[in-house]
């Protein structure tokens, strides 16, 4: 299969303003308290840095690496943590920050394991949800935007490794 970078499905525009619209309910909702945001890797590194600069409560930032996709496109529902939290999440409020969302095998996985380190609060934040796609019942607290089940790159996501550093969200096509 040959895949082809296509048009913009979301742009650089409409991904900002999704990263206020969001950091706004997050700032409403931990009016007073502290945030730690545990940025998913690799792909939420730049959803998660768009959105701290629009956080008004304090914050901290760690990261995880997860994976259930491997080299595919698809998420071969068998989970593994690469790289774990550095800091202690016991009685924190915590944001796990993913990319995207697609089956939720990964944060079905992800958040039960955080929930035995008894973090005071443990909500989900997610760039885009491809909602059509979902494996399993998940809880979003802070959705950006909902989108179809279409492959995309651009702004963190990825095909193979290339891509992340689009402005956009583009469409990849099949060009067979």
């Amino acid at each position: 299969m040959s895949l082809e970078l296509s048009d913009v499905m979301i742009s650089k525009e409409e991904i900002q303003e999704m990263c206020k619209r969001v950091a706004a309910e997050i700032n409403k909702d931990y009016e007073g308290k502290e945030v730690l945001f545990v940025g998913i890797l690799n792909g939420a590194f730049l959803f998660l840095a768009d959105l701290i600069r629009y956080i008004d409560v304090p914050c901290q930032v760690d990261f995880m690496k997860v994976s259930s996709y491997g080299n595919a496109m698809t998420s071969s529902g068998n989970v593994s943590i690469q790289h774990d939290l550095s800091t202690d999440i016991e009685g924190k409020h915590v944001i796990i920050v993913e990319d995207i969302i697609d089956t939720g095998i990964t944060l079905n996985h992800l958040k039960p394991l955080l929930q035995t380190r008894r973090p005071a609060s443990l909500s989900l934040c997610a760039a885009f949800d491809k909602f059509e796609r979902r494996l399993v019942d998940l809880d979003i607290e802070y959705l950006g935007i909902q989108i179809p089940d279409e492959f995309i790159v651009g702004y963190g996501l990825d095909f193979d490794g290339h891509y992340r550093n689009l402005p956009d969200v583009h469409y990849m096509v099949n060009n067979d």
